[in-house]
C-alpha cells in the first residue's frame, strides 16, 4: 500500500484541535472523558495530552475519584496560554478589556481619547493600560479587537464612515497593526454586540437572529446560519438609513472629504436615543438620558402605557421591513432604548410588528450582562487567539 506522507501529522493535529476545542468549552476533563467524547482511543488520547503538555497548552489541575482504581487526572487548558485584548471605542470613552484564553476578564480599563490627538495613539494607551493591569506584556496579546460604530470596510479593514468617529480615516487600520506589531481587527459594534448576545444572552446557541440596537445611534446586526451577515460593502445592518412612511428622507450621504453628512431622516430620526428623549418630552417623561425615560415610563404604569405603545410603532416599522427580507424568528432589542424597555416594550413590538407584516417573530431584550460590546470584541479576539493555536 503506497504511504501517504504528513497523514500521520495531520491527524496529530485534528486529535490536538480536538482535545483543546473539547477543553475550552466544557472545562477540566480526565483522559477517559476526553476519549469517550471526541472518540479516540486511551492510548491515543494519552499521547494528545502529552503533546499539549509538552507545547505549554494544558496541565494537571486535580484529581476525580474513580472505581476502584486510583483516582484519574483532571486536565485543563492552561489559562496563561494565550490572552487577547477586546475594545469598545466611542466619541467620549474607550473601554478595553484584556482577558486570558478562557474567555475569564483579568483586567477592564478606560481612557479619554480626547487625551490624544490621533486613535492609534489612544487606543495604544487603552491597551497598554490594560495589559499593565493584567500583568500581562503586549507581546503575550494572540488577538486584538476594537469595536467602533459606523460602516467598516471588508476590504481594508478600515472605518468607511463613522458619523461618531471623524478622525478615524482611511489607514487607521493599517497604523494600529504597525503600532501594536500585530493583527488588529476592527469590527462594527453592534455585530460584536450581536456575538455576546449569541453566546451568553437572549440569542444563546441560535443560528438565525437579528439585533436591533438604540443607542447614541441606531443599528442592527445580522446573524445567519451561525455567522454575521456584514454585507459586500460592511453596510448590511445600517438600518439607521431605512426609508418610513412620514418621515423625510436622509439627505447629504455623500459628502466630500472633511464634511460629516446629514443624519436627519429615516428611521434613525425616530428611534435613536435623542430622538426617544425628545418623544419623551412630550408625554411628560423627561430625564438625563433616553433610557432613563424609557424606565420611568415603564415604572409609571398606565400613565407610561402611551409613550410605550409610540416607541414600539416606531421600532415595529424597522422590525417589520427586516422580517419580511429576513424572517429571522428572534429579534433582540438591545442599546440604551431595547435595554431599559424591557418586556413592556418588547410585548408591544410583537403587537405592533403583527398588525403590519405576516411574519410574527419572538421579541427579547438583550440579557448580556455587563457591555455587549466589548463582551463581543473579547469573543472575536479569542476566536482568533484560538485558531492561532489550534494550527500552530
Amino acid at each position: 500500500m503506497e504511504r501517504r506522507p504528513g497523514v500521520p501529522r495531520l491527524l496529530r493535529e485534528i486529535n490536538d484541535r480536538a482535545a483543546l476545542e473539547l477543553l475550552l468549552a466544557t472545562g477540566p476533563m480526565t483522559r477517559g472523558q476526553i476519549g469517550d467524547l471526541t472518540g479516540l482511543s486511551k492510548v491515543t488520547a494519552s499521547q494528545t495530552l502529552a503533546r499539549l503538555e509538552e507545547r505549554g497548552l494544558v496541565e494537571v489541575v486535580g484529581t476525580q475519584a474513580g472505581g476502584r482504581g486510583p483516582n484519574a487526572a483532571l486536565y485543563s487548558v492552561i489559562a496563561s496560554s494565550a490572552y487577547v485584548a477586546g475594545l469598545e471605542v466611542g466619541p467620549d470613552l474607550i473601554s478595553s478589556a484584556v482577558a486570558d484564553i478562557h474567555g475569564h476578564t483579568i483586567a477592564d480599563v478606560t481612557v479619554d481619547p480626547h487625551a490624544h490627538d490621533d486613535p492609534v495613539s489612544a487606543v495604544h494607551e487603552a491597551i497598554v493600560k490594560a495589559c499593565k493591569g493584567a500583568k500581562v506584556g503586549l507581546g503575550k496579546l494572540r488577538g486584538v479587537v476594537i469595536g467602533t460604530p459606523g460602516v467598516v470596510d471588508p476590504r481594508s479593514g478600515d472605518v468607511r464612515f463613522s458619523f461618531d468617529l471623524p478622525g478615524w480615516h482611511e489607514g487607521i487600520h493599517e497604523a494600529l497593526a504597525g503600532d501594536l506589531r500585530r493583527e488588529v481587527t476592527i469590527e462594527n459594534d453592534v455585530n460584536l454586540a450581536a456575538l455576546a448576545e449569541r453566546a451568553d444572552g437572549a440569542a444563546k446557541g441560535l443560528d438565525d437572529f437579528v439585533l436591533l440596537w438604540s443607542s447614541r445611534g441606531l443599528g442592527m446586526a445580522v446573524m445567519l446560519g451561525g455567522k454575521l451577515h456584514r454585507g459586500r460593502s460592511g453596510s448590511a445592518g445600517e438600518i439607521g438609513y431605512l426609508p418610513v412612511p412620514g418621515v423625510p428622507l436622509p439627505e447629504d450621504i455623500r459628502t466630500p472629504p472633511g464634511r460629516l453628512p446629514s443624519l436627519a431622516g429615516g428611521l434613525q430620526s425616530l428611534v435613536s436615543a435623542e430622538a426617544v428623549s425628545e418623544l419623551a418630552q412630550e408625554y411628560g417623561f423627561a430625564a438625563e438620558s433616553a433610557g432613563e425615560c424609557v424606565r420611568v415610563a415603564v415604572a409609571a404604569g398606565a400613565e407610561g402605557e402611551p409613550l410605550l405603545d409610540e416607541i414600539a410603532h416606531r421600532l415595529a416599522l424597522g422590525v417589520a421591513a427586516v422580517c419580511v427580507i429576513l424572517d429571522p424568528g428572534l429579534v433582540v432589542l438591545g442599546g440604551e432604548v431595547g435595554h431599559a424597555g424591557g418586556r413592556a416594550l418588547t410585548s408591544r413590538v410583537e403587537e405592533a410588528v403583527a398588525k403590519i407584516c405576516p411574519v410574527r417573530p419572538h421579541v427579547a431584550t438583550s440579557t448580556v450582562e455587563g457591555n455587549p460590546v466589548l463582551r463581543g470584541a473579547v469573543l472575536a479576539a479569542l476566536h482568533q487567539a484560538r485558531e492561532e493555536i489550534f494550527s500552530s
